[in-house]
């Protein structure tokens, strides 16, 4: 194992950079826009371009991958991002600002592909899923690590997006000078959004509740933590959190899910991050510490139900149906994350600050309430029949879609070969 992850430390390393511009990135604007006055409901216009773009870029982004090949996109895009990055500075206005978030989605879909291709030709059937594991878990450390980076300099200057432009100019060169190629994309079964609705209700509601819920964090956190008073130290810190908490409780989570029925812990994590939602609320009123622990408990309850409702929803799929499946899922995930910045914007923008976890509640209780129903419909997959829990980034392109389904059936194959002698 540790020669396979030499093997690709250049692209984890690469990555990492990627992510902490990112993670910078997103709650940087955040704090921008509410500097600049640009309202809370705009700014949760201007922050769901994002997500967007990123569904566009899950669209196109393969396709030009097949055309010129993968470094070459990743090259462009990388280049564009790190431009589009400094205009944010330049621009100070919410139009343009919408566009840009709308190239920068984009582009990181782009980024997402090559570095996701890259792996998975590295990785061999018996280290691929755990490099896939480490992967998912430096991007969001990545991420929780580049909120931190607020404390670097002044929200209200110019430094903060010249780093992130270095960033994500300097992830460019590790990857860059790699040689690889481009992997094949197979032509999938085709899967309309009804028919995956009829194949996994769960997992289609599940997915898309949770693009409302981690659009909303992610789009407008910062936001909230402005105008709950916090300090800019204090803010980088709360929004890391809950992705520390994320990394730290997957993978009980997910253990739970392969030896149960997966409806019921992805009840028991809806139901409880909607009382850790309120916790946080009543937490405000006492020390820092107790809000920061309720931060960090309430993201690792809450934010692996996305990746339970994928491992719920292949639970019922065959294998030839998997990649179209995800690739779909990806899509409603980003049609939930659109959504969630504007919802939980006019939330706050009506309610106040605090409207911000009521709205986060909300949307929990109702994945759980949808997942009682479902149990009452429907018996669960056997456990002898279910594949492993796998965490999923919110944003998994269609190339690491193929890459897991490739070693889901290559495992398969090699499960039989052992059978038959």
């Amino acid at each position: 194992m540790l020669s396979a992850v030499r093997s690709v430390w250049a692209l984890l390393f690469g990555f990492a950079l990627l992510m902490l511009g990112n993670g910078l990135q997103g709650s940087l604007l955040g704090l921008r826009a509410s500097l600049e006055g640009f309202g809370i409901g705009v700014t949760g216009i201007v922050m769901s371009a994002y997500f967007i773009g990123l569904l566009f870029g899950a669209a196109i982004t393969p396709r030009l991958v097949l055309r010129v090949g993968h470094i070459r996109v990743f090259a462009a895009l990388a280049s564009l991002a790190s431009a589009s990055v400094l205009l944010h500075a330049v621009f100070l206005t919410a139009p343009v600002w919408f566009v840009i978030r709308l190239v920068t989605g984009f582009c990181f879909s782009g980024l997402y592909v090559v570095a996701e291709s890259w792996l998975n030709q590295a990785a061999t059937n018996e280290t691929r899923g755990k490099l896939l594991s480490i992967y998912m878990v430096i991007s969001y450390a990545s991420i929780g690590f580049g909120q931190l980076l607020l404390n670097v300099a002044d929200p209200a200057g110019f430094p903060l997006f010249i780093l992130i432009s270095v960033l994500v100019s300097f992830a460019l060169v590790p990857i860059s000078l790699t040689r690889t190629f481009a992997p094949q994309i197979e032509t999938p079964q085709a899967i309309s959004l009804k028919q995956l609705y009829h194949l996994s209700p769960m997992g289609f509601i599940g997915c898309l509740f949770s693009g409302f819920a981690l659009g909303a964090f992610f789009g407008m956190g910062a936001v909230y933590g402005k105008l709950s008073g916090f300090s800019i130290g204090e803010l980088s810190l709360l929004l890391s959190l809950p992705l520390l908490g994320l990394v730290l409780f997957q993978f009980p989570i997910g253990a739970l899910s392969d030896r149960f029925d997966r409806r019921v812990i992805l009840c028991i994590a809806a139901f409880l991050s909607t009382v850790l939602a309120f916790v946080c609320i009543v937490a405000f009123d006492y020390s820092f510490f107790a809000i920061g622990l309720s931060f960090t408990v309430f993201g690792g309850i809450s934010m692996p139900i996305y990746s339970l409702s994928i491992a719920h929803t292949n639970d019922n799929l065959s294998l030839d149906q998997m990649l179209e499946a995800s690739s779909k899922l990806v899509f409603v995930f980003g049609l939930g994350s659109v959504f969630g910045p504007l919802t939980a914007g006019l939330a706050m923008d009506l309610f106040g600050p605090q409207a911000f976890f009521v709205y986060l509640a909300t949307v929990y209780a109702f994945i759980g309430c949808f997942g009682l129903y479902r149990m009452t419909q429907r018996q669960a997959v056997p456990i002898e029949d279910r594949g492993d829990f796998v965490l999923v980034a919110p944003r998994a392109s269609h190339v690491a879609t193929w890459a897991a389904v490739e070693y889901a059936e290559e495992d398969t194959h090699n499960e039989l070969d052992e059978k038959n002698g």
